[in-house]
């Protein structure tokens, strides 16, 4: 999927969790900070891809990108399995607890939102004909529907016509049916 993709698909994730589950008190800071972390997690996983929208959106990144994709043996590699979301789940909590003395925020509110736009990202490229080594090292590609012909090539026209639009029309749904759900977690929860 394409990075664009995946910021949706990780918006809709956190809109999901937002509209479904019980939501601790936040503050804006915390929602703001977590929002951001939920973008970087829906695109965290292509770290090992120095050409990946991630990298590009850093002033050094595509350097740092070249440096990273060897070490981590290339695309769709160990950041797109279980293996990856324990590794970069556990390297998150503990950069995000060294920041907790700067950023006065819920680390912990910031972490599962990372988290969720990670998760996010490994099974939307489930959907696409390279698959995703869910049982890294294990170099078996896991895909759905488990045979290639079906699946959807990054950024074809599938993704472009039907997969991008039906998570806009996801997401309206959402925010319509849940409306109450998030108008109570800003009236209640962001303070």
């Amino acid at each position: 999927m394409t990075g664009r993709t995946h910021d949706l698909a990780a918006f809709t994730a956190l809109g999901y969790v937002v509209a479904t589950q019980p939501i601790p008190t936040i503050s804006l800071a915390t929602g703001l900070v977590a929002f951001t972390a939920n973008m970087i997690g829906g695109l965290a996983p292509d770290i090992d891809q120095p050409t990946a929208d991630l990298w590009r959106r850093l002033p050094v990144g595509t350097l740092l990108g070249k440096l990273l994709a060897p070490i981590l043996g290339g695309h769709r590699f160990i950041s797109h399995s279980i293996l990856g979301i324990i590794l970069f789940g556990a390297f998150t909590k503990f950069l995000l607890n060294q920041m907790s003395a700067v950023l006065i925020v819920d680390m912990s509110v910031v972490w599962w939102s990372f988290m969720i736009g990670y998760i996010s990202h490994l099974v939307m490229d489930t959907f696409t004909k390279e698959g995703v080594p869910w049982l890294f090292p294990i170099p078996i590609r896991f895909g759905i529907p488990p045979l290639k012909i079906f699946r959807i090539t990054t950024g074809g026209v599938l993704e472009k016509s039907f997969v991008f639009p039906g998570l806009i029309i996801l997401n309206i749904y959402l925010y319509y049916n849940y409306y109450s759900q998030f108008l109570s977690f800003l009236k209640h929860f962001v303070k």
